[in-house]
């Protein structure tokens, strides 16, 4: 499996319960997260695992699929994703774009473009 698999299907789709020990294991203690318009948000994996389940518990039966990738140049892994589930009773999709930066066996470095997720 490669990091950007891990990175979906273990951490985005993985167990809430296990989602700190996941996130540890793919990303770095000094990982920093870039968000549109909120670029630094998150630091470390203890806060990527906080924002991950916040995002995750809006939705009922959420999963994310990878649609195109991972494409990888140097340490730089990008990747388009769809996340399909249901958002206040309705069935709700939206879309994704990765672009990680690694360094070793973690990202180090996170930039996402998504759709709004609840359509607003």
């Amino acid at each position: 499996m490669t990091m950007y698999e891990r990175w979906i299907h273990e951490l985005w789709n993985g167990s809430l319960a296990d989602l700190p020990a996941i996130a540890r294991g793919v990303v770095s203690d000094d990982f920093v997260g870039n968000w549109p318009g909120q670029p630094g948000l998150v630091h470390g994996p203890d806060e990527l695992a906080a924002v991950i389940r916040q995002g995750r518990e809006m939705f009922d039966e959420l999963s994310f699929d990878i649609e195109l990738g991972p494409i990888e140049q140097g340490d730089l892994v990008a990747g388009r994703w769809v996340a399909t589930g249901r958002y206040q009773g309705s069935p709700s999709e939206f879309h994704g774009h990765d672009l990680l930066r690694r360094d070793g066996d973690r990202f180090v470095e996170y930039w996402v473009i998504a759709e709004d997720p609840t359509g607003g």
